[in-house]
């Protein structure tokens, strides 16, 4: 971990202003307190021999107003510089996760802790930790260099004792660092604990199982709170160390000009400076060691986010030579295709690079650390038309979609797709109006607003809010129920320009009456665009143009004819969350 990163400054390119004002803002006020010593040595020695008082307090005054200024600058500036650099990380961190495939990204549990708290805790660091850095490297400097001229034997107490104040805050510094990494590990183990049980909790609580998370969280806690204790320990320890060198310096060096004083071998006025600049060359580093222990926590989150926003080697998701298409006519291995006549789908072989199709050919796929693929040899074409997914939970239903989606990379193989439309098991809702959800992406007039919720049957519900379509949703959806939320994402899959639509689970959440009616504005969409479903149940088979089913990646082979009155494999609660 370093004071400072230089990554930072070319990850960020938006933290270079506030970096280089805080360093402007540092300088100036470590050249305003060597001025102030020296004018205040000065007013002491004017009364000690009673001359003109005026121009030293004038200049006096007007230094402590200048570093007023000075100091209310850099508070303004620090804070300034810690809302943008956190923000800016923030977004290019948000930016960084959504260009890359979903295997490139943090855990859900800690890329939410990395955004949240980590770029939160980042903000200290820049407003509190850099310009004290800083402040450090400049006014010791100028110190010293002042010293040299006014007083040599003071200067050089002052050089030998001042490099044991980094020297203790380093070692001291290495024990912190490593008492932070811990104690991040057990703030991300517990933000991704706690996110899984929130996540789960409707399902822990049908089969009885919710009162003994609490006991998990709990330990979990506790190792975040002996963490942030061991933690707390070495920092007030490494500042009491840090006090107590300065402290023993200053004296060394007050001893010496006072007992030349007494001996007339040095002015008063020399040996005023020489005791007013010896502290100041000592408390920028002190205050570097107490806003270290500050920063801490967003000096180890800067190292975790720096390490994400560097660029990686993306794997070529589709090929520019299309696969010949008899490999569509083969009988896929671990999972068998066969469409029925239409004028629009035109059968499973298609002519390749024709616009508005999908072509997987050969892609095998395993999440990271599992020995095992969840698809293996998977080869699939689809043009318009409705594609649905079957086959019991855990072969890679929701996988296949996202890798239709550009969410995940295969292992091997390609994947070419026209632009996608993907709507999940819980899709997004954002904190606002009705209308800023429906319209996420693509503009749309109300008419085509209300056109859609029709379609999807949930224009009673929207009418029925207060301000209709400026009515305001709460996060994810609060307030309207799991039926409500799939049928808006669905309103807006109608109001999207994209070819490719991807749905995961369209009829989960719905009466059988409800899911018949999904199961007609999904058919009537497929007539327009390439739209593949994943289903566990059978309403979207009657309208299915083309019926792949998925089995283990290690099966003998399941050929289906599309429109089969039940589905293969073993069935699952509609509303169950994803498959992997």
């Amino acid at each position: 971990m370093k004071p400072f990163d230089p990554r930072l400054l070319r990850a960020v390119p938006a933290a270079r202003k506030p970096v280089a004002v805080l360093a402007a803002t540092g300088v100036a006020g470590g050249a305003a307190t060597i001025a102030t010593a020296f004018a205040l040595s000065a007013v002491v020695v004017a009364v000690v021999e009673g001359t003109d008082l005026v121009a030293p307090l004038a200049w006096l005054l007007g230094l402590f107003a200048v570093r007023a200024v000075l100091a209310a600058a850099t508070e303004r500036v620090a804070a300034w510089a810690g809302v943008s650099v956190s923000s800016a990380l923030r977004a290019a961190l948000l930016g960084r996760w959504g260009a890359v495939d979903a295997d490139a990204r943090l855990e859900p549990g800690a890329a939410v802790s990395l955004a949240t708290a980590g770029t939160a805790a980042v903000e200290p660091y820049a407003a509190r930790f850099l310009p004290t850095l800083v402040t450090a490297a400049v006014v010791p400097v100028l110190a010293i260099g002042t010293l040299l001229v006014v007083d040599w034997p003071s200067a050089l107490v002052v050089v030998l004792t001042l490099p044991l104040l980094p020297v203790f805050a380093a070692l001291i510094g290495k024990s912190t660092a490593d008492s932070t990494e811990r104690r991040w590990a057990a703030l991300a183990s517990l933000s991704g604990h706690f996110l899984d049980v929130v996540r789960g909790l409707p399902t822990l609580v049908t089969y009885g199982r919710a009162r003994r998370q609490a006991t998990t969280i709990r330990e979990v806690s506790d190792r975040h709170r002996h963490a942030t204790m061991e933690t707390l320990r070495i920092a007030f320890l490494s500042s009491a160390a840090l006090e107590l060198l300065a402290t023993i310096s200053v004296a060394i060096v007050a001893v010496t000009v006072g007992l030349r004083l007494s001996h007339g071998s040095m002015t008063l006025g020399a040996g005023l400076v020489a005791i007013l600049l010896a502290p100041e060359a000592y408390w920028p580093v002190r205050r570097v060691g107490a806003e270290y222990h500050v920063a801490a926590d967003g000096a180890v989150a800067l190292d975790v986010i720096l390490a994400q926003l560097e660029p990686t080697p993306a794997a070529p998701r589709s090929s520019s030579t299309p696969a010949p298409n008899a490999a569509f006519d083969a009988e896929l291995t671990g999972r068998t295709t066969r469409s029925r006549p239409n004028a629009a789908f035109g059968g499973v072989a298609l002519a390749g690079g024709r616009v508005g199709e999908v072509r997987v050919v050969g892609v095998t796929y395993a999440y990271a650390g599992s020995p095992a693929a969840v698809l293996r040899d998977l080869d699939l074409a689809a043009g318009p038309g409705l594609t649905v997914v079957t086959g019991p939970s855990g072969v890679g239903k929701s996988t296949l979609l996202d890798l239709l989606a550009g969410l995940r990379s295969p292992g091997s193989g390609t994947v070419e797709t026209p632009a996608s439309h993907y709507v999940t098991q819980r899709p997004f809702l954002a904190t606002g109006s009705v209308r800023s959800a429906l319209t996420i992406g693509h503009p749309a007039t109300d008419d085509q607003l209300w056109e859609a919720l029709r379609a999807v049957e949930v224009d009673g519900v929207v009418a029925a809010l207060p301000g209709g379509l400026s009515a305001d949703l709460g996060d994810d959806g609060f307030g309207l129920s799991a039926g409500q939320r799939q049928r808006l994402a669905l309103a807006r899959a109608w109001l999207s320009p994209e070819t490719l639509l991807l749905l995961d689970e369209p009829t989960a959440h719905l009466d059988p009456e409800g899911a018949e009616h999904v199961a007609a504005v999904v058919a009537e969409l497929a007539e327009r665009r390439v739209v593949v479903a994943v289903t566990h149940r059978d309403e979207l088979l009657a309208h299915a143009d083309h019926h792949l089913v998925l089995a283990a990646a290690d099966a003998s082979p399941v050929e289906v004819i599309p429109g089969a009155p039940s589905l293969p494999g073993s069935p699952r609660p509609a509303g169950e969350e994803g498959d992997r």
